[in-house]
């Protein structure tokens, strides 16, 4: 009878939904980040909005990708889906990323690894399938402009993924494997090696699937390295690299389907840091190098004639960043530093029969480079025990568009011992591309920045010897000089107008039973596509002895599928779980669940989702 308790108990929790870790649902005091200073941060003196969503959340729901969780567990974030697996490039892609409305497909929201951009070099915008959790340690998410550290294309947030590495002595190995609907497999290895002064990552990942939908094929390889060395106890170095490919296909809408639409994606990183950690002081000086070959067969339609070419591009972005942080006296931290990139681009089309490069007039003018250098200061400062000030500045010269001053500023005022109240006010900015400068004919080189002002204030506070916490954020925010297409050329002529209210809160129950919930809702004045108007997250984690059982019930209303004339928008209800069995300290069994209600919906207009889906595998620790 007890074991038949074991057995029954988790299944009653499934219509509930899952835990995360977040700035504002943590009941832990000591939760730092680095994400809106650089350096290790009490997040509790800072003025940002910043969710922070640990590996343990990250993986317990056996995702291979770190976007799927975040849309669950970080308000006001959105991310686009077309299938089982896989984001994709080129027409009909998924994985477009909003935060606020504001949208990363457009360039406004940066994604970063360990504090480096990450982008595709000529079209501004983050590549949505290289973002995998056997790199991750925790995903930082600031909301709201982070222009004044991280430049250009962080004009409406960031998202700041830091990488695993092995803090004591000892090996760890994993292997994850899993497979499920549509033919879909994922498979995942990775050791750690900690020896003295010496530490190791190795990762690598392979996955596929059919996907849902004749022609929507996904594979993809992936493969992460991190080395590290203590010089002393004060001087570290490091260098990683991760890289991935993967070969996307796009079946087009229901209404007109696509054939040989084809995308074949490589994307890489490296990086080479060496850093300093005092009592009064640290920082680092990094160089690193993220590149991109891409190549694309457009396909044809119903009755058309197969591409005689093919689309491929080059792209790579070489960085220096330098920053020092120092505590000048009792409660001040001061931090400068120094950017400079080099970002590199190339479009081409070459022959599909002979490989050799085609004469193509008006793809590009022949302008491939540019360079920005930049540097900032930001100032915090603690004037009482219950205030804090923080200012920050930076001036950025680009090559083409020439210099911008970003400020911003905030204050932190805690009435208590277990709430804050921030204020905070923040520029944010957005070079024009490549593509919108060079590329096709609504081509112009005359193109300024794009520019947004945001004012938000929130209150936090942890309740029940911190058991409990909540959190409320209202902003507002106010962008113009838009790169809009008008009479087939690109111009600064589109203006937004965003604002809304997040609400997030926690509740640990007991040992065993952890509750969640994050809400976000959004006003726009000029609506855009992938941006609903309410999110919200319903979520429960249990655990008891060998068993662990994660769900959660998400509600989206008003997304837009589409805008203007053709404006249509939808509402529906997910609920996913995810199973946990410790079968042997060495082996765990997983089962998830995704869509379990069998919703029909649209997430990208002409491409329906799949009904219920399953996948189940195993996990090997030693």
């Amino acid at each position: 009878m007890t074991r038949m308790k074991k057995l029954i108990l988790p299944l009653l929790c499934l219509p509930l939904a899952a835990h995360a870790q977040t700035d504002t649902t943590s009941v832990a005091l000591d939760n730092v980040v680095v994400t809106g200073t650089r350096t290790q941060t009490d997040i509790r003196h800072l003025p940002m909005t910043v969710t922070v969503v640990n590996r343990e959340a990250l993986t317990e729901q056996q995702q291979i990708s770190v976007l799927p969780t975040l849309t669950e567990l970080v308000p006001s974030l959105f991310v686009t889906e077309r299938g089982v697996m896989g984001y994709g490039v080129s027409g009909g892609a998924a994985g477009g990323i909003s935060l606020r409305g504001i949208s990363a497909g457009s360039g406004q929201v940066m994604v970063l690894i360990d504090g480096h951009p990450q982008y595709q070099g000529i079209y501004g915008h983050p590549i949505s399938d290289s973002y995998q959790t056997m790199m991750t340690e925790r995903v930082e998410v600031l909301r709201g402009p982070a222009s004044v550290l991280y430049g250009s294309n962080a004009m409406g947030g960031v998202i700041n993924i830091v990488t695993r590495g092995m803090k004591e002595d000892g090996v760890r190995t994993h292997i994850n494997l899993g497979g499920g609907s549509y033919g879909t497999f994922q498979s995942e290895a990775s050791n750690q090696v900690r020896s003295g002064r010496f530490s190791s990552t190795v990762s690598a990942q392979y996955s596929r699937s059919d996907n849902h939908r004749p022609r929507m094929g996904f594979e993809q390889y992936g493969g992460y390295v991190k080395l590290g060395y203590d010089l002393s106890d004060h001087w570290n170095i490091y260098a990683d690299a991760d890289i991935t490919h993967f070969n996307s296909s796009y079946p087009g809408t229901v209404t007109a389907p696509m054939y040989e639409a084809d995308q074949w994606i490589t994307r890489g990183v490296t990086t080479a840091a060496v850093e300093n950690h005092y009592e009064r002081t640290n920082g680092a000086l990094s160089v690193y190098h993220n590149f991109g070959r891409h190549k694309i067969n457009d396909g044809y339609g119903e009755g058309g004639n197969p591409q005689a070419r093919l689309f491929r591009s080059k792209d790579a972005l070489t960085g220096v960043s330098w920053y020092q942080s120092a505590q000048l006296f009792e409660g001040n931290r001061l931090t400068v530093g120094v950017d400079y990139q080099h970002i590199y681009g190339k479009a081409y089309y070459t022959s599909r029969e002979t490989g050799e490069v085609l004469d193509t007039p008006n793809k590009q003018s022949g302008k491939s480079h540019r360079n920005e250098v930049a540097g900032y200061i930001d100032f915090r400062q603690d004037i009482t025990s219950w205030l804090t000030a923080d200012a920050g500045i930076r001036l950025d010269h680009h090559s083409i568009t020439g210099s911008e001053w970003i400020p911003q500023g905030g204050l932190v005022v805690r009435p208590m011992a277990t709430g804050e109240l921030k204020a905070m006010v923040s520029k944010g900015f957005r070079n024009p591309t490549m593509r919108e400068m060079y590329l096709y004919p609504p081509s112009n080189e005359d193109l300024e920045p794009e520019r947004m002002m945001n004012y938000e204030l929130s209150w936090k506070q942890r309740l029940l010897d911190n058991t409990v916490s909540y959190g409320i954020n209202l902003f507002y925010l106010k962008a113009d000089n838009l790169i809009q297409t008008v009479n087939r050329q690109n111009i600064n002529t589109g203006e937004l107008q965003n604002k809304g209210v997040e609400v997030e809160a926690a509740w640990r129950v007991n040992k065993h039973w952890q509750l969640n919930t994050n809400h976000s809702y959004l006003h726009m004045k000029n609506p855009v596509v992938a941006a609903p108007t309410y999110k919200g997250y319903l979520g429960a984690n249990y655990t008891c002895g060998p068993w662990n059982v994660i769900a959660g019930i998400q509600q989206i209303n008003d997304l837009y599928t589409a805008v203007d004339d053709n404006e249509q928008k939808e509402n529906f209800t997910l609920v996913n779980a995810t199973v946990n069995y410790q079968l042997h300290p060495m082996v765990g069994l997983w089962l998830r669940g995704e869509n379990l209600l069998a919703q029909r919906y649209e997430i990208n207009l002409g491409y329906p989702m799949p009904k219920a889906t399953f996948m189940a595998g195993v996990n090997i620790r030693f």
